[in-house]
């Protein structure tokens, strides 16, 4: 299917959406980090979590649902441990602060666990993950969305649980490290966007309908859109379904309890403003080191894995991380591609935060 679409380099496009944000009313620093983050999930080959979430983030911005300025309080403070809370501050913003927080605690005391409660969407959290490797720890996150009912349980034909993702992270600092980063959904809610917005459908099953029928229609998500409306994805009678059947369901269950009911942010369900919870642990690798030499196991398990008889020859055997390493090169090279209809509700945000028309990056549309 050809889907006129437009490319933009990631720099160019990085700092439109941070003039956008600026113009909204964020610090430029917040500003920025916003855009980056963004654009960062559209270079890794996340589109769902990418520019396309824009229009959202300012429509809950503007409905007192996100707030720009906001910074973690630390509620309770355990050594080891902290409980904090975001005030639904910007997750971009967020997140960095607790990822910081957990690192400085495991360099501390070998382990740091930070529960973060109240977060404005969190972005890709692989991309956490990542920074914690780079730091060399590991890490481990488990997330929930408040508010944000939209995958139905293993069984089910009404939403009962949000995307729920899981994250692990697992440096290698003689390679490429182990990212392992998935919503416990078949399919991110970003994905069935994407398709509403002009992109590939979403895979089959990926999405029921409000009788519990497999659909790769997005509005049995999104409900009918009005042109110019920004879609909501608790407006449809239908569901995202849980991956891996009753496995998933219960490991996004595990999620809304640790992330969810454990943190003090909530478990999924009714209510408008959607916001993240996040259990996350940070370890220091040397700490757990009597001389087993970590750095040298996970190197050589990872090259051992990869080393494995691929099932078809032209698709080499990876591990998680590599597909994100691979479309960063890539796009970084080439630009980020997006469908024409997102980039059109790039512009109009960009236009009702009050960017310039002169200040809008010049693109062609192309055929994808």
């Amino acid at each position: 299917m050809n889907v006129p679409s437009v490319v933009v380099q990631a720099d160019e496009l990085a700092s439109f959406i941070a003039a956008t944000f600026a113009a909204a009313g964020a610090a430029e620093p917040e500003a920025r980090a916003i855009g980056e983050n963004l654009v960062e999930a559209n270079l890794s080959g996340h589109d769902s979590h990418g520019v396309v979430r824009v229009p959202r983030y300012l429509r809950d911005m503007r409905r007192g649902h996100m707030k720009f300025g906001q910074s973690v309080e630390t509620v309770i403070d355990g050594g080891a441990f902290v409980l904090l809370d975001g005030q639904y501050g910007f997750g971009q913003v967020l997140g960095k602060q607790a990822l910081d927080i957990g690192i400085d605690k495991a360099r501390e005391h070998g382990v740091g666990l930070v529960a973060l409660r109240r977060a404005g969407h969190l972005g890709r959290i692989g991309a956490w993950a990542e920074r914690a490797c780079d730091a060399g720890f590991v890490s481990v996150h488990f997330v929930n969305v408040a508010r944000s009912m939209l995958v139905a349980p293993f069984g089910g034909a009404e939403r009962r649980m949000s995307t729920a993702p899981v994250t692990i992270g697992v440096p290698n600092p003689d390679g490429d490290d182990f990212v392992l980063d998935f919503a416990t959904s078949r399919i991110a809610e970003g994905k069935a966007l994407i398709a509403l917005k002009g992109g590939p459908k979403p895979p089959q099953g990926g999405l029921i309908d409000e009788t519990g029928q497999l659909t790769d229609n997005p509005h049995a998500l999104y409900g009918e859109v009005a042109p110019g409306e920004v879609p909501n994805p608790r407006a449809g009678a239908g569901a995202l379904t849980a991956m891996g059947d009753h496995k998933g369901s219960g490991l996004a269950i595990a999620c809304e309890l640790l992330a969810g009911a454990l943190t003090g942010s909530g478990p999924s369900g009714p209510g408008e403003g959607p916001y993240n919870g996040m259990l996350s642990f940070y370890l220091n690798p040397v700490a757990i080191d009597d001389g087993h030499e970590f750095a040298a196991s996970v190197a050589q398990y990872i090259d051992f894995v990869r080393a494995a008889k691929p099932a078809d020859a032209d698709h080499p055997v990876m591990i998680p991380g590599d597909p994100e390493r691979r479309a960063r090169a890539e796009r970084r090279a080439n630009g980020v591609s997006l469908p024409l209809e997102t980039w059109q509700s790039l512009v109009d945000a960009a236009s009702d935060s009050g960017v310039a028309q002169t200040d809008v990056p010049h693109v062609a549309p192309t055929a994808s």
